[in-house]
């Protein structure tokens, strides 16, 4: 059984609400996943027991794309034997990039005074610290214009040259809408440091598909998380909707040591107000005394 000192602890102890979120993308899920083994080397829910998933089936399901992986079910059941059952495709039909969803979930929760969350205003981002990290786009590429899409039908909008126009335009529309009003609100509030983006919009080729799995893509996936890190933190234009570095804010990786610092410090700060570490504590200081009286030097 886990020790009640590795569990997460809730905001309640702490003073940020943490959140990472990271995008849909197929295979291409490799790139956040590269991302994310760098910010656990940095460091080192509450739910109902029938959404307790296994993580194979989380994954599963959080990868199927509609037209090219297939839609996944599985069931899930409590200690008390009730049955749920789960009828999945990817999420990123609704919400490609999920950072939006995560952080009106935390608003719903503090409207509602969930006791595991601090007394805090809902529009105060400046206690809030978000990750959240794509998996590619080829946005850059430019592969489709109006001349060309005006002849198209039905059949030209769902698959065009080895692509799918209709699915990358909504998938890519979504999570760019999501970026650019998190990106306003975090500036408006001054609170642009406390929101991370990672993402690359300049791929091509191969590495922008979301389900080409043969070990060459694989190890060019990783390559492109690898490079992502090295380069230059940066924030959506708000008049063209690209990415463009930030001055003096360093590489992704440097945000990411930044960010890792300061979650570090939250754990500890959570685990320091726990009532259950001090429980804990009061407990190992009630036998300290037993433990010298029968210990010989």
């Amino acid at each position: 059984m886990e020790s009640p000192l590795l569990q997460i602890q809730p905001p309640f102890f702490g003073k940020l609400i943490t959140i990472l979120s990271i995008d849909g993308g197929g295979i291409r899920g490799i790139i956040p996943a590269t991302v994310l083994a760098f910010l656990e080397s940095q460091l080192q829910a509450k739910s109902s027991p029938s959404l307790d998933a296994q993580l194979s089936d989380i994954s599963i399901s959080t990868s199927a794309a509609p037209t090219y992986l297939p839609a996944h079910y599985f069931k899930n059941q409590d200690k008390e034997g009730n049955i749920r059952e789960f009828n999945l495709i990817d999420g990123g039909v609704a919400a490609n990039n999920p950072a939006l969803v995560a952080i009106s979930q935390v608003t719903k929760e503090i409207f509602d005074e969930n006791p595991d969350f601090f007394p805090i205003k809902p529009m105060d981002y400046g206690r809030f610290l978000v990750i959240s990290i794509g998996t590619g786009s080829s946005k850059t590429e430019q592969k489709y214009n109006a001349k060309r899409a005006a002849k198209w039908g039905v059949l030209g909008w769902l698959l065009h040259r080895g692509s799918t126009p209709l699915v990358d335009v909504f998938s890519q529309a979504s999570a760019d809408m999501v970026d650019f009003h998190i990106s306003v609100v975090f500036q408006a509030l001054h609170s642009e440091d406390n929101y991370l983006r990672i993402q690359d919009d300049t791929l091509t080729g191969t590495v922008s598909s979301v389900d080409i799995a043969t070990k060459e893509n694989l190890d060019k996936l990783v390559e492109v998380g690898e490079g992502l890190l090295k380069k230059p933190v940066s924030r959506v234009n708000l008049e063209t909707g690209l990415f463009e570095p930030v001055k003096n804010d360093g590489t992704n990786e440097d945000a990411l040591k930044r960010f890792a610092k300061l979650l570090s410090d939250e754990r500890r700060l959570r685990k320091s107000k726990s009532p259950q570490t001090n429980k804990i504590s009061k407990k190992y200081n009630n036998l300290l005394p037993l433990y010298r009286a029968t210990t010989s030097y």
